[in-house]
């Protein structure tokens, strides 16, 4: 796959030029992750490993080069690589993340990233993506070829979708060590407990046998 070799050094570059957006600005080269010390102060981040102790391995990981499985309901699969992965990207402000979606309809449902803006790159495939502004909403689309380039706004409700009869690969910078993920069908209908099914009946303008059917699909096991 030509194209994977030229088009995953452009999406890190592409990334890092995101990598002050988000997140603080560190105080010193790096800040290698450790787990916390017990009873430890909270901290907005990761505890620092000693400097003297740190190793190339710290800051790599290998892998990105394996297709996810996205044989799932869905038919994709996010492989983050945040700063749980790599200890290294604690308070670089950047993580990475591929994307596999499944032929015909693979999804990558409508979903938010609270801490991140996100810049994505097709590299295989074609991609139908867009996002949503706050109110009132308008929609921004655009199908995506290999090479093409879409950006996310942080926190804003946003998509990708597969409408070929291939596989699609993409890689994403996103703007914080740690972006977050919130998908929206699973935060409405799934969460744990769960929300009063009057509540959604009222909001979505449905019955709440409706309703109940769907937090029995999302429901958080």
């Amino acid at each position: 796959m030509k194209a994977f070799h030229f088009l995953v050094p452009l999406a890190l570059a592409l990334a890092f030029s995101f990598a002050s957006a988000s997140d603080p600005s560190p105080l010193q080269d790096f800040c290698v992750a450790i787990p916390e010390p017990k009873n430890a102060v909270f901290v907005n981040g990761k505890f620092c490993k000693n400097p003297n102790l740190t190793v190339a391995g710290d800051f790599s990981i290998s892998g990105l080069n394996i297709p996810a499985f996205t044989g799932n309901r869905v038919g994709s699969n996010v492989t983050l690589i945040n700063v749980d992965k790599i200890p290294g990207l604690n308070t670089l402000g950047i993580s990475l993340a591929r994307l596999d979606f499944a032929p015909y309809g693979g999804l990558n449902p409508p979903h938010i990233h609270p801490r991140a803006t996100e810049i994505l790159v097709v590299v295989e495939g074609t991609l139908y993506v867009g996002f949503v502004t706050s109110n009132p909403n308008r929609l921004f689309t655009k199908v995506l070829y290999p090479g093409d380039v879409f950006v996310f706004p942080i926190g804003l409700i946003h998509f990708q979708f597969n409408i070929a009869k291939t596989n699609a690969v993409a890689f994403a910078g996103l703007s914080s060590q740690n972006p977050g993920v919130i998908t929206i069908a699973n935060a409405i209908f799934g969460p744990n407990p769960p929300i009063n099914p009057d509540v959604l009946a009222k909001a979505f303008q449905l019955d709440n046998y409706t309703v109940e059917k769907l937090q029995k699909l999302f429901a958080t096991t």
